[in-house]
């Protein structure tokens, strides 16, 4: 049911079995033209009766492989995984607009970050309003991430809800 090597298990850990046994059903993980997409059952058994080549998007896409067969996580996972995640990190309102505009957390825009999170542990970004802005890795743990320079790299960037507006044509 699940892609191998899905980066989601990075953000929320065992609690993906949440996305999957859900109570208005079960949910899935299907892989179509590289992108991996999440839907339920009952949608699959609908999709089914499509022919392949046919199907655009059969659910929400979740994330792509890369022609290199990396994993990697769309901003349309967001709304889902963001719940579940083990690890966050709150970016200060001075530096949302930065990171929603594709660009890596300074330190001097770090507001908080989830106690233990480890060196590059997948990290979902929130404003300082529990708002998810989107998805990153750890650059630093959450020890080093206190006595860094303001100006050292926290938060790899990974996605964003910015990413609706700048990548309109291509999100599936």
């Amino acid at each position: 049911h699940r892609p191998a090597g899905s980066r989601g298990t990075r953000s929320i850990g065992e609690n993906i079995q949440l996305l999957v046994d859900r109570p208005d059903g079960t949910y899935c993980f299907r892989l179509h033209r590289d992108r991996v997409y999440y839907l339920s059952e009952k949608l699959l058994k609908l999709a089914a009766s499509i022919p392949r080549e046919s199907l655009v998007a059969p659910g929400t896409c979740f994330g792509k492989f890369t022609k290199s067969q990396k994993f990697r996580l769309s901003v349309t996972a967001l709304d889902f995984l963001a719940p579940y995640a083990k690890y966050k990190v709150w970016v200060k309102p001075g530096s949302e607009q930065s990171f929603l505009y594709g660009n890596h957390v300074l330190k001097s825009g770090l507001g908080r970050i989830t106690e233990n999170t480890a060196q590059y542990q997948g990290v979902v970004v929130y404003s300082m309003a529990d708002v998810p802005l989107g998805f990153g890795v750890a650059a630093k743990s959450t020890q080093e991430c206190r006595k860094v320079d303001p100006l050292a790299i926290v938060v790899f960037h990974q996605a964003d809800v910015g990413e609706y507006v700048r990548n309109e044509d291509t999100l599936t």
